[in-house]
């Protein structure tokens, strides 16, 4: 059973989610928790409500004082939402849902949070459970291989590959992990183009003996003349049959190998077109070389200014490249993630990383409406609303930019690195509206937890000098 999403609400709930999300901004937590435990009675499968739902629970729990004399009384309503699990799964949903109204991170509630959702036809639901564990313990390795159990059983394998990567991160040794993570991509790789339709890749090639030698010459690595002719023989096959993809892929592996980035991009992009787009991995590597190409570009340039600070007319030259190479680079971004739009519209952490795209590219106007649609997901809110508040600003509209800063400051109580830039970027607008004090005072909080951040110190120190 799929999850829902906010298209699929009826009106009456619809209206309920607005006034949630408006509770949110105005930071009545209580009062969005309850909205939001309303709607999700009668639509459990609305993910996108449960997600603001466990923000709003976080950053309520956050803000309150613990009390010495609190007792809690969790492990009883737990056990009695475990025994509901097989014969109840979405009553027990209901059930630890306000357990992790008061402890949003309790672990023993969201595992089974985890096994009911799955019990109930709810995948994306356990997915998110264990998720929310991992956002207070990230390198819990435990934790993050029964998420890539529950990935490879949902037959999400690219999300599988990047699970058994973080593990190999945290534990080079961790053989399992390793194994793992090299089955699921290799299932990412069959599942796109069709491959796992046929019994045998090499079905997909009608000559087998070309089978064969590819087969054999993908395990080579090659250099100087070897590859050349490689490449030449590849390419004269390709020639006798152009619309088979292996040997397409085969010559851009081949330039690749070369590094010969343009060609490798172009015998790609052929493949992708002989499979009409179908196959993921071959449109990612397209993607990822053109960011090669792009990052090599941009690597170059800032390397020459930094050895070559005469402003002369090289340097300004120079300089105007780089500028171009990293507008480039972020419409290359831009445009991958408008097609991953295309196929995922109600996906908010794209609509996310489009609005941080588009401000990267200096295109403040087209990201204002992403970033406030990305402000409803819960994982990537405090992120929006300070890019958003960084649009307004270069907008010219600075009582806007204030507010965000604003809100999104009081969001968060820790001084961390999001707190740091929020504040700073929030001293900036005060700065501008002519509000000196107010602007000094978002410095001096910098430096009294960062004395590296930014300009914060030269600020600060300076003012004093100035008095």
């Amino acid at each position: 059973m799929p999850v829902k999403t906010e298209k699929e609400l009826s009106e009456s709930q619809r209206a309920l989610w607005l006034k949630a999300l408006a509770a949110m901004e105005l930071r009545n937590f209580g009062y969005a928790i309850s909205l939001l435990q309303g709607i999700l009675k009668q639509v459990p499968e609305f993910l996108t409500g449960r997600q603001l739902l466990r923000r709003a629970e976080v950053t309520k729990q956050k803000a309150e004082k613990k009390s010495f004399f609190n007792i809690s009384t969790s492990t009883i309503s737990v056990m009695k939402a475990q025994r509901e699990v097989k014969k109840a799964p979405q009553r027990a949903v209901e059930m630890i849902e306000k357990v992790l109204e008061d402890e949003p991170y309790n672990k023993q509630a969201n595992l089974v949070l985890k096994e009911a959702a799955v019990a109930a036809g709810w995948p994306e639901i356990g997915v998110f459970a264990l998720q929310t564990l991992l956002e207070e313990n990230p390198r819990d390795v435990k934790l993050l291989h029964e998420l890539g159990q529950l990935y490879h059983a949902t037959g999400q394998s690219d999300q599988e590959v990047e699970v058994y990567n973080r593990v190999t991160e945290i534990n080079p040794l961790d053989s399992n992990a390793l194994r793992l993570g090299k089955d699921a991509s290799a299932r990412a790789s069959m599942s796109s183009g069709g491959w796992t339709q046929a019994e045998s890749y090499r079905e997909l090639i009608k000559d087998k003996e070309v089978a064969i030698s590819l087969e054999q010459q993908s395990r080579m690595q090659l250099t100087g003349e070897a590859l050349d002719q490689q490449i030449a023989e590849v390419k004269t096959q390709q020639q006798a049959q152009p619309k088979n993809v292996d040997l397409a892929r085969r010559l851009g592996a081949l330039h690749e190998q070369k590094d010969d980035i343009e060609s490798a991009v172009r015998w790609y992009q052929t493949a992708v077109d002989l499979t009409g787009a179908s196959d993921a991995g071959l449109i990612r590597k397209v993607s990822d070389l053109k960011m090669k190409s792009a990052e090599r570009e941009i690597a170059a340039h800032e390397e020459f200014l930094a050895a070559n600070k005469t402003k002369d007319a090289v340097h300004a030259q120079k300089t105007e490249e780089l500028v171009a190479a990293r507008k480039k680079r972020a419409g290359i971004l831009i445009e991958e993630t408008k097609k991953r739009l295309e196929r995922n519209p109600t996906d908010l952490q794209l609509r996310f990383e489009l609005g941080e795209h588009l401000v990267n590219a200096q295109r403040f106007r087209e990201a204002v409406p992403e970033l406030q649609r990305a402000r409803q997901n819960p994982n990537a809110r405090l992120k929006a609303m300070n890019l958003l508040g960084l649009c307004y600003r270069e907008l010219g509209m600075l009582d806007l930019a204030m507010k965000q800063f604003e809100d999104a400051a009081r969001e968060i109580l820790t001084m961390d690195a999001t707190k740091k830039d929020i504040v700073y970027n929030l001293g900036i607008v005060y700065e501008r509206m002519g509000e000196r004090e107010k602007s000094l005072n978002c410095m001096k909080q910098i430096y009294e937890a960062d004395y590296g951040f930014k300009d914060v110190a030269e600020r600060v120190e300076g003012s004093y000098q100035q008095g």
